[in-house]
């Protein structure tokens, strides 16, 4: 079966009733929450600078240095949200359902930058400006797409949601702080939501336009990155996230790609042309190549902690 492409004009209007559809449900199933009530502000003291408070010290810092390099890489992903607005923004209607959505997204990810940086900053958990110090090189920096596009943008956030939903909630199991663990819960909450919404909206997406979904998911498949990887350091910080058992290489495709493939039928769905099936096989070999990378990795994890135990 060929099909013939669908404009992103086309798809949109094609897909409106479906996005009108799961913000209804979005709004029905999202819970109201603030910021401020997860911050233990009785344990707040004035910093150095105009108030003259207590500087800043390294004897202040919480958690182990994995957990503490998670929160600063999970707090300046979210900082970045002005550019991941943009982003879909000049991909979908300004109008409707779509534009609707959009502001609602936007406002519920607000707020997780403004409560983990109080949270952060209020038990002095990290050195406060090396991290502002950090979001300001960031946001500067911005996000751009790997692969732009309607169906790119909402097959890769589908994963991305998700992605961010286990490891937020990972680094706040992580920082063995009760408070920090539900903080980060509820933000993941937020997260899984998000997922549920981009995730429904492209399984109607294959319905529509089967073979063009699966080339725009073999290229989020292929080409992912975390939304902070432009972040300074990334891929040193990603590893020292991942031997430490946040967010890994094996999470990422157990617990990330490959539940939203099955949601989707990828492996079972009979209507694709010879492009979605070219797209799909790529997708079946990259998902057997990240299972033996994945493999490697928990090998060599499991002999270093081996030697540091032996150390020990």
């Amino acid at each position: 079966m060929v099909s013939t492409p669908l404009t992103d004009e086309q798809l949109q209007q094609d897909l409106e009733p479906i996005v009108a559809r799961e913000l209804d449900r979005h709004l029905s199933m999202a819970k109201d929450w603030y910021p401020h009530e997860y911050v233990p502000w009785s344990l707040g003291e004035d910093f150095e600078g105009p108030l003259d408070g207590r500087a800043w010290e390294e004897s202040d810092q919480k958690f182990t240095d994995a957990a503490r390099t998670s929160f600063i890489i999970n707090l300046l992903t979210e900082d970045n949200l002005p550019s991941y607005h943009t982003e879909i923004a000049t991909n979908v209607s300004q109008s409707g359902a779509y534009a609707e959505w959009l502001g609602r997204w936007t406002a519920e990810e607000g707020r997780h930058s403004i409560a983990i940086r109080d949270y952060l900053t209020v038990t002095r958990a990290v050195d406060p400006r090396a991290l502002e110090d950090a979001r300001m090189r960031h946001m500067q920096e911005g996000f751009h797409a790997i692969n732009p596009g309607f169906l790119a943008g909402l097959t890769y956030v589908s994963f991305q949601e998700l992605a961010t939903r286990i490891s937020h909630r990972n680094t706040g199991n992580a920082s063995g702080d009760p408070l920090a663990e539900q903080l980060m819960a509820r933000i993941a909450l937020d997260e899984n939501l998000h997922m549920l919404f981009y995730r429904n909206v492209i399984e109607a997406a294959f319905d529509i336009a089967p073979d063009q979904s699966m080339v725009a998911v073999l290229g989020s498949v292929r080409d992912f990155a975390m939304p902070g990887h432009g972040i300074e350091g990334f891929g040193r910080k990603a590893v020292e996230i991942a031997v430490a058992g946040i967010y890994d290489l094996r999470q990422h495709r157990d617990e990330v790609v490959m539940p939203v493939l099955r949601k989707w039928r990828v492996f079972e769905r009979d209507d694709f042309g010879p492009e979605g099936e070219q797209a799909r096989d790529e997708v079946a070999a990259l998902m057997s190549d990240m299972d033996t990378q994945a493999s490697r990795f928990e090998e060599k994890r499991d002999a270093l902690k081996a030697r540091l135990a032996g150390r020990g």
